[in-house]
């Protein structure tokens, strides 16, 4: 029982680290995007940032997605081995991405440039983004025996140095190049300088792992059986897991990338661009706040409840719902905190922020739309990440053929909130729909798994003690009365939007932005005492784990 409880620490005490960690990385990673997208809007045209953030990134993601997913997702739920064969086989299936991968980058490259949209392929330099992008997704899955071992051996500061390297790599390359394009007043360069910035991402990352961890992570190893079939020394029961999960990610990637697809087909690259744009500030907060936390608890999960050998079970079953209660309390929490402030404040703010050839593209809307899909994709991210980390092989099978399911879903609302006059924020309000069945085919898992047990003294997992409480409901609808009378008398929205950053002196905008600030931080302080404080989640508590 010492050794479990040994185990138990162990593992949230680097659950601790790695959200830390990762949090960290996405801070230094969204930091310097956010500044570098600041210079991106200025120093290109709305049509080639289109084409970059938009066509050729869901270029990337496909390839890399569809390529690795499966394999990263099947190796984290492999339990710690003694046995070195073991170890060899599971270690060997990493490099299978990179022969995948290879493959679908090229013929997925060559596809593209041939079926591309007119206006896409008449962009300066097409052909040659292209090659670059396709370069640069084959030299990153050459990193994934060596992404994979830091994880599996919970070695996380190697990938947030590695990663993080990168991240100014490709920023420092992708304003340079666009900086040179503009200062020597040629057009061509813009939709290359993504592509370079890709690329010096790619092989920065690279680099850094091999010096790192050395050549002998990055090359495959055999195993004692001295068989010269290549199977025989790889791990097959993970390999069916991962095949199975790659059936999975594929749909889930139509549905993670549904948005780029169906604005791809059907919008100009202008408005492409302008999208893009509202996304990359929309989904800041998502990326450095739910990403981390989501691949921290598919590893907390998939070690503590998938053990064999060493951790009492009930102990593990209680852990997790204690993890899943708290978090997504402090989730739906904050999210009546954020839909309340951020709807009403957001009009004031976006014509500060925003460059103003945006201000006249349908970025404010979507923007606006964010602001309630947050919530329901953080909600989302981690009942998912107890799914993926918890369920076998035929319900992976099971959530896969539900998953087409949903992607029908998505696309009907997107396609009817578009012929209803909602514009590209349909894609938005979308995904919210889609999300939300998600959600609810989640929780039934969730509730199933728990049930799954005669005895009665397995805990349960309760969704209604996860709603916000009362306390804080009441006072976000008073905090949202005040702020509405205050924008009234105040006029902040049309002082931003005719003085711009110059509002930031106009004392009825600095008067209307602090009674906002006052009333979030009374709202917090209602929720903490009224449940914050009572939270009982075991990756916060750092006293107790060390």
């Amino acid at each position: 029982m010492a050794s479990t409880s040994a185990g138990d620490a162990g593992l949230l005490k680097f659950s601790v680290s790695s959200a830390s960690s990762l949090i960290a990385l996405q801070v230094l990673s969204r930091g310097f995007t956010f500044v570098l997208n600041q210079a991106l809007f200025r120093l290109s045209s709305p049509a080639a940032f289109g084409a970059a953030s938009i066509q050729f990134e869901l270029i990337l993601s496909t390839i890399l997605f569809l390529s690795r997913e499966g394999i990263r997702n099947a190796l984290l739920r492999v339990v710690p081995q003694t046995d070195q064969d073991s170890k060899i086989k599971s270690a060997n299936l990493s490099f299978l991405p990179t022969l995948l991968g290879i493959p679908l980058a090229l013929s997925t490259s060559v596809l593209y440039s041939r079926y591309a949209g007119q206006e896409v392929r008449a962009q300066p330099g097409f052909q040659n983004a292209i090659v670059l992008y396709t370069s640069a997704a084959m030299i990153e899955l050459l990193t994934e025996p060596m992404y994979n071992f830091a994880m599996t051996s919970l070695n996380t500061n190697v990938r947030v140095r590695a990663e993080g390297f990168a991240i100014t790599a490709k920023s420092v390359a992708t304003v340079l190049a666009l900086l040179y394009n503009s200062r020597t007043g040629q057009s061509d360069l813009a939709l290359r300088a993504f592509a370079f910035g890709q690329l010096a991402y790619s092989i920065t990352l690279l680099n850094t792992y091999l010096v790192l961890f050395g050549t002998e992570r990055a090359l495959p190893r055999t195993s004692s059986s001295g068989s010269r079939l290549p199977w025989d020394h790889l791990n097959l029961e993970i390999l069916r897991l991962s095949f199975s999960m790659t059936l999975q990610s594929l749909v889930k990637h139509f549905l993670t990338e549904g948005d780029k697809m169906i604005l791809s087909w059907f919008s100009p690259l202008r408005d492409q661009g302008g999208y893009a744009m509202a996304v990359n500030y929309g989904s800041l907060v998502a990326r450095i706040v739910f990403q981390p936390i989501e691949e921290t608890l598919r590893l907390l999960f998939s070690r503590t409840l998938n053990a064999k050998n060493g951790f009492d079970k009930l102990k593990s079953r209680k852990q997790a719902i204690d993890t899943l209660h708290s978090l997504l309390s402090v989730q739906l929490a904050l999210s009546v905190i954020l839909v309340v402030f951020g709807s009403a404040y957001l009009p004031a703010i976006l014509p500060l922020v925003l460059p103003k050839q945006y201000l006249s593209t349908s970025a404010p809307s979507v923007l606006s739309a964010w602001v309630w899909y947050i919530p329901v994709l953080a909600v989302n991210g981690g009942l998912e990440a107890f799914l993926s980390s918890v369920a076998s092989t035929q319900d992976l099978n099971a959530q896969s053929r539900w998953m087409v399911g949903f992607f029908g879903v998505y696309i009907t609302s997107a396609v009817c909130l578009y012929q209803l006059g909602f514009g590209d924020s349909s894609l938005v309000y979308a995904n919210i729909i889609n999300l939300v069945v998600r959600i609810a085919y989640c929780l039934r898992f969730t509730n199933r798994y728990f049930l799954d047990s005669r005895d009665p003294s397995t805990p349960r997992f309760r969704w209604s003690s996860t709603l916000p409480p009362i306390r804080l409901l009441v006072a976000a609808i008073l905090s949202a009365f005040v702020v509405h009378v205050s924008e009234r008398r105040s006029k902040a929205v049309s002082i931003a939007k005719t003085l711009g950053k110059a509002a930031l002196l106009h004392p009825a905008f600095v008067t209307h932005v602090g009674i906002g600030g006052v009333l979030a931080l009374c709202c917090i302080f209602a929720w903490w005492q009224a449940s914050g404080r009572h939270l009982n989640l075991p990756m916060l508590k750092r006293s107790k784990v060390e």
